[in-house]
C-alpha cells in the first residue's frame, strides 16, 4: 500500500515524495490547492466557479441601524445581509500578542494625545446612516452575515500595511535573535508615510531591504487605488477585492520553503509564473506544468489522501483512530487504541496514540478548515508528565496553522479544549449538504421502528373505522415489508383476524423508509389524518 502510494507520488523529473509541493488542479467550475509535506497531505483549498469570499475584502458602507444590547452595528455593504460590526471591532486596535512591537525613532510625537476611544464612544462616533471602511475578518457562515471591523489592513508579500494604525511590529514566529535584531534596523529606515504602520510577516526571514521597499511600495500604490475607489463612490461599495485562489496560493505559499509547484494547466500556470517572478527567479523556476492521463490529484496520490482525510475515522499509524464530529458551533473528537495494544507498557501505548491523535487533530483542523470550540477526548493518561507532552506535541504542531489557535492544558477528565479562528465555512459545509433522506440527521429510524409506528397507527385507524372500512391497504417501503413478512408476520395476522377485513400490504421503492400509508380499500383515501 505505502509502495504504491510512493510511486503514485513521482512523475517523470517531479518527486512529490520529498520537500513541500503545491499541487493545483484547475478546472472549468472548481480550482483546487492541496499542500504536500514530504508527500503528506498537510492543507487543501478548493474555489469553485460563482463562489464568492470576501474575506479580506475592504467596504465603504453605511451604518443601518444600532443594536446597543448587543453592542454592535449592522452596516450595509451591498451584500443580502448586512454586516456585524461588534463595538470592539470598531475600537483602534492594539497590536496583536503574536507580534513584537518596534518603536520607531523619528516619528514626529503629536501633541496633546487624543482621547482614548472606548465602546461607549462608538454609537456617537458612527450614527446611523454614516459611512465608513470597513474589512471583512469572518464570512458569511449559515444564516450569520460577514462579521467587519473597522481595523484595515492591507497583505503583501512580505509585509502588511495598516493604512489607518501607526503601529510596526513583527511576527513572533521569527524566533532567531539575530534576525530580529536585523530585521528591526531594517523596518527603522523605511519610509513609511506618516498615520500608516507596517508589519513583517514571517516570509520576511533572510531578505533583504530591497525586497520590503519594493513590497511597500506596490501596497502604497494598491492602497492608493483604494482611496480613489473609496473617494469617488457612494457607499455601499467593494472597495478592495482579496485575490482569488490561485494569485492568493502565489502569494501566501510560494516561500523558500516550497520545493516545487505542480500545475495542470498551462494557462494557470503561466499566471503562477509571471506572479512568482515578481518573487524571485528561483520561484518562477520551482513553477512546473504537468498534463497526466489521469487526474493530477489521482496520478500524485493527493485525492486518495483527501478521500481519506474526510471520513468521520480517521486511522494513525500507530493503529489507533479519532473520531471526528462537526457541528455548528463544536467540534469533537475522540482518541481510541483501536489496534494499537502497545505489548505490556500500556502507558507507553497510550502516550504514542495521544501523541500521535494530536499531531491529526492540528491537521484535520487546518484540512478541514474547521473552526469554533474544539474538545478533544484523549484517552486518560496517568502521569502529569505523559499530558504535557501531549499538549506540548498539540501547541508544536499547531505552529503550522494560521489560523489563530488558542490550546488550554488537558484537564482532570482528559479533556482538551481549544478554539480556532474560523473565517468562512468549513470544507464539509462547502462541498456536501444536508442528506435529503435523512434531513441531515446522519441516521434514518429502523425497520423495527417503523413496524412498531406503523402497527400503532393501525390499531388506531381501526379502532376509529371498525364499522365503515373493510379492506385496507398498507403501503411500505420495501424494507419495511421485509420486516412484516418475517418477524413481524404472526403479529400482523393476530391484527388482521381482530379486524373485519383484510390487511394488504404493498412495497413502494420509491417511498421513503421513514413514509408510509393506510388506505381504504373501497374508496382509495388515506385513512390517516392530515
Amino acid at each position: 500500500m505505502l509502495k504504491r502510494l510512493r510511486q503514485a507520488l513521482r512523475i517523470g523529473n517531479i518527486d512529490a515524495r520529498k520537500g513541500n509541493t503545491i499541487v493545483i488542479n484547475a478546472e472549468k467550475l472548481e480550482r483546487r490547492v492541496a499542500l504536500l509535506e514530504d508527500g503528506v497531505l498537510e492543507e487543501y483549498e478548493v474555489e469553485r466557479e460563482g463562489d464568492v469570499n470576501i474575506v479580506g475584502s475592504i467596504f465603504k458602507g453605511r451604518v443601518k441601524n444600532i443594536e446597543p444590547g448587543l453592542k454592535a452595528m449592522f452596516v450595509d455593504i451591498g451584500m443580502e445581509k448586512n454586516a456585524f460590526l461588534h463595538f470592539w471591532d470598531a475600537i483602534p486596535a492594539a497590536l496583536d500578542n503574536g507580534l513584537e512591537e518596534i518603536q520607531r525613532q523619528g516619528r514626529s510625537k503629536k501633541k496633546g494625545r487624543p482621547k482614548k476611544i472606548t465602546s461607549k464612544d462608538i454609537p456617537n462616533l458612527y450614527p446611523a446612516g454614516s459611512e465608513l471602511v470597513i474589512q471583512v475578518s469572518k464570512g458569511p457562515i449559515g444564516n450569520k452575515g460577514p462579521r467587519v471591523t473597522t481595523n484595515v489592513s492591507l497583505p503583501g508579500r512580505y509585509l502588511v500595511l495598516t493604512p489607518f494604525a501607526d503601529q510596526f511590529g513583527i511576527s513572533r514566529k521569527i524566533e532567531d535573535p539575530q534576525e530580529r535584531t536585523r530585521l528591526r534596523r531594517i523596518m527603522q529606515r523605511m519610509a513609511v508615510p506618516e498615520g500608516m504602520g507596517i508589519i513583517m510577516r514571517t516570509v520576511a526571514i533572510g531578505k533583504r531591504a530591497r525586497h520590503f521597499i519594493r513590497d511597500l511600495a506596490m501596497l502604497l500604490e494598491q492602497w492608493e487605488e483604494v482611496e480613489e475607489i473609496r473617494d469617488d463612490n457612494p457607499a455601499p461599495i467593494r472597495i478592495f477585492e482579496e485575490p482569488k485562489l490561485i494569485e492568493r496560493t502565489a502569494r501566501d505559499f510560494l516561500t523558500e520553503e516550497i520545493d516545487q509547484v505542480v500545475c495542470d494547466d498551462q494557462e494557470t500556470t503561466e499566471e503562477i509564473k509571471q506572479v512568482a517572478e515578481k518573487i524571485s527567479r528561483r520561484a518562477k523556476r520551482q513553477v512546473h506544468h504537468l498534463q497526466t492521463q489521469q487526474p493530477l490529484f489521482d496520478q500524485l496520490g493527493v485525492q486518495k489522501q483527501i478521500d481519506e482525510a474526510f471520513h468521520r475515522q480517521v486511522w494513525l499509524p500507530c493503529g489507533g483512530y479519532i473520531v471526528i464530529d462537526e457541528t455548528e458551533a463544536l467540534i469533537s473528537i475522540d482518541v481510541n487504541t483501536g489496534r494499537n495494544r502497545g505489548g505490556r507498557d500500556v502507558d507507553r501505548m497510550i502516550l504514542e496514540t495521544n501523541v500521535e491523535a494530536a499531531h491529526e487533530t492540528a491537521r484535520q483542523l487546518r484540512l478541514r478548515n474547521v473552526g469554533g470550540l474544539v474538545v478533544v477526548d484523549f484517552i486518560d493518561m496517568r502521569h502529569r508528565r505523559d499530558q504535557q507532552t501531549v499538549y506540548r506535541a498539540m501547541k508544536d504542531r499547531l505552529r503550522r496553522d494560521r489560523a489563530k489557535t488558542q490550546v488550554l492544558q488537558i484537564s482532570a477528565v482528559g479533556l482538551m479544549e481549544m478554539t480556532r479562528q474560523r473565517l468562512n465555512e468549513s470544507l464539509r459545509e462547502t462541498l456536501l449538504e444536508p442528506c435529503t433522506y435523512c434531513a441531515g440527521r446522519g441516521k434514518i429510524k429502523t425497520t423495527m421502528t417503523m413496524s412498531v409506528e406503523i402497527q400503532r397507527e393501525l390499531n388506531t385507524v381501526l379502532s376509529t373505522h371498525r364499522e365503515e372500512v373493510g379492506d385496507v391497504i398498507v403501503v411500505v417501503n420495501p424494507d419495511v415489508l421485509n420486516r412484516f413478512k418475517s418477524e413481524d408476520a404472526s403479529i400482523l395476522m393476530e391484527l388482521e383476524r381482530s379486524h373485519n377485513g383484510r390487511l394488504i400490504f404493498r412495497s413502494d421503492p420509491g417511498l421513503h423508509r421513514e413514509r408510509y400509508d393506510i388506505i381504504d380499500a373501497q374508496t382509495e383515501k388515506s385513512l390517516i389524518p392530515g
